[in-house]
């Protein structure tokens, strides 16, 4: 008796423990300009998950059917980005005909992309002086979003924040510490600079409408001169150049079609001995 009661204790523990299935925990949202991945713990053992997207009303779309894995990139389910999402992770079985009870779920936290998704490091896409080296215009390139227009383009994120999003400059001497700045809800910024002088600068996004998340990474920094002499010289130096080589160019060829001449006469009078 006792062996069996063992064996049959031992085979109630292995069915327990080959149907136990654990919950989601530690749900959390990870979104960059619109890309947005949830994620959760722990790994599975014995069963997967799937994941469900909602917005406030809306049905429950699937997502990350039968997964193993802890994470789902559901941005294509948040493409109204002013709703309120909630992702639900459960914790399911393939082959489920035995499994008689609701399988466990665990809801995130609410997420609206307009309110939470990162803004990215934004790229300084250019830069140039006034004719008068007196002002510095900087043109700041916006990143792009996963979400597409009808022609299948993808938006930016100017296209989903429009004027709500603005840029910051910030500038310095480049041999000074000091630090100045100027906003805008352009693209292009116009800041007013010493003539003769380097400036180093970089650009950081603001959403200013949010409580969070108001503001992106910065840029990386540029330097640069404002100082016109300098690329005067270099322009006149690589004439100067051009010129000298054009000139070597044609002494070279005037001493090649003198030596030709030279040598036609001399095999003519060969000829003539011949």
């Amino acid at each position: 008796m006792t062996v069996v009661k063992l064996l049959l204790m031992s085979l109630s523990f292995s069915t327990a423990e080959t149907t136990s299935i654990g919950k989601a925990v530690n749900v959390k949202w990870s979104s960059i300009n619109g890309k947005t991945i949830i994620e959760w713990e722990p790994k599975p053992t014995n069963y997967t998950y799937t994941v469900e997207v909602a917005g406030e009303g809306a049905n429950w779309k699937r997502k990350c059917i039968h997964i193993t894995a802890t994470e789902c990139d559901v941005t294509d389910l948040l493409e109204n980005v002013k709703d309120k999402y909630t992702a639900r992770i459960i914790s399911d079985v393939q082959d489920a005909e035995d499994f008689t009870e609701e399988f466990p779920y665990t809801d995130s936290p609410p997420f609206v992309p307009y309110e939470q998704t990162i803004i990215g490091k934004p790229v300084i896409d250019s830069y140039n002086f006034s004719k008068d080296d007196t002002k510095l215009t900087v043109i700041i390139k916006d990143p792009f979003t996963p979400y597409r227009f009808s022609n299948g383009s993808f938006k930016s994120i100017r296209e989903i924040f429009n004027n709500d999003l603005k840029y910051t400059v910030f500038y310095r001497r480049a041999s000074s510490t000091g630090k100045k700045q100027e906003t805008s809800s352009s693209n292009e910024i116009v800041i007013n600079v010493d003539q003769g002088e380097s400036y180093c600068f970089y650009v950081q996004a603001t959403i200013p409408s949010r409580s969070q998340n108001r503001d992106s990474q910065v840029s990386d920094e540029k330097c640069t001169t404002s100082n016109k002499n300098e690329l005067d010289v270099t322009v006149l130096v690589a004439v100067i150049i051009s010129v000298v080589l054009i000139v070597l160019i044609v002494i070279a060829l005037s001493v090649m079609l003198c030596k030709r001449k030279r040598a036609k006469p001399d095999k003519a009078s060969d000829n003539d001995m011949l």
